[in-house]
Parts: structure tokens; sequence; C-alpha cells
């Protein structure tokens, strides 16, 4: 591909993705969302935590070894435990990464 079709590619994957993600917000108000969804919606993020990190824990040739000698595991683990306690799903992702960074900057494992 030539650089123009780059940056065209680019530019119009940023106006769709503008598009698609403003919508609620210019006409939300319109808008009403059931009861229903708006409790199945309060699962979205915890789904996307785990469809992002589970194949990453599951599925990478590195964490086959599923033990607590393996820096993933181990901070996929210390982080459930830190949702358990807390039930904060932003403190979970800040803390299982800081855990991971910390296990692996200081190569424990």
């Amino acid at each position: 591909m030539s650089d123009m079709e780059i940056w065209i590619v680019i530019v119009a994957l940023a106006v769709s993705t503008a598009i698609t993600r403003s919508g609620f917000w210019l006409v939300g108000h319109k808008v009403t969302i059931p009861r229903r969804v708006q409790e199945m919606l309060r699962y979205a993020p915890s789904c996307a935590l785990a469809a992002i990190i589970g194949p990453d824990l599951l599925l990478d040739p590195s964490t086959q070894a599923l033990t607590l000698l393996n820096g993933k595991v181990l901070a996929g683990i210390a982080a459930v435990g830190w949702y358990l306690w807390r039930r904060n799903m932003l403190e979970t992702i800040v803390f299982g990464m800081l855990f991971f960074t910390a296990v692996r900057l200081l190569h424990l494992f």
C-alpha cells in the first residue's frame, strides 16, 4: 500500500470509530435502553477483560505451564484475589498490571 492509501484508511477508521462511539452521546437522551439490557450491560467490562486476558493466560505457549512459577498465572491469581477483596474492576486491572510488572522487572520467576 502507498502512504496515501494508508492515511486514507487511518482517517476512515478514525471517523467511523468516532461516529459509532459518539452515537449514544449525540442521541442518547432520545433513546431509552430497557432495564433488562441495562442489567446485562453491567457485565460487559468483566466479560471484555476475560476475553482479553483469558486467551493470553490459557493459549499462549509460554503460559502452558499453569504453575505458580509462571508470572502471568501468578498475576492473574493475584488480580482475582484483589477483585474478590475490593470488588472494583478498575482497581483490579491496575493492581494486576502492577503486580505482573513487578514480577517481571524483579525477575521473581
